[in-house]
């Protein structure tokens, strides 16, 4: 039932990630450079403006993360719960974008600031941090 909404991060370039270990060597990946990480939800402000703020962020003229990562809250719970394990102090909020600069949290889009915009206002949010913080 899920498949098609973590088709629609994973048709753009981000690298599903379904348990804990997948984490851990992602965020050992990201030591260096940007990235992304996408919590993903099965809510209609996923559905209307988070994935396709992303896919209008990641299309535009902003500079680009590195690494595109996702884990899809309420379904792969080991791998979410280990990749909230890198967000101190951050309470949980799905669906939620996080942008890491050489392994250290920059940028969190929370829930609060997707739901009952569209994704115009998404994709800008989420193109002013690529700017301010990529490469």
């Amino acid at each position: 039932m899920v498949k098609p909404m973590k088709d629609e991060l994973t048709e753009i370039g981000f690298v599903e990630l379904l348990t804990a270990d997948d984490v851990d060597r992602a965020m050992k990946d990201a030591a260096t450079g940007t990235t992304l990480v996408a919590i993903n939800s099965a809510n209609s402000c996923a559905a209307f403006a988070a994935r396709p703020g992303a896919w209008l962020a990641l299309s535009g003229d902003a500079k680009r993360p590195d690494r595109l990562l996702t884990v899809f809250d309420e379904q792969d719970i080991e791998a979410t719960a280990q990749m909230r394990s890198y967000l101190e102090d951050i309470p949980p909020s799905h669906p939620s974008f996080v942008l890491f600069k050489d392994a250290e949290l920059v940028y969190f889009l929370p829930r609060h600031r997707i739901e009952g915009v569209d994704a115009q206002m998404v994709a800008s949010q989420l193109e002013g941090a690529f700017n301010e913080y990529g490469q």
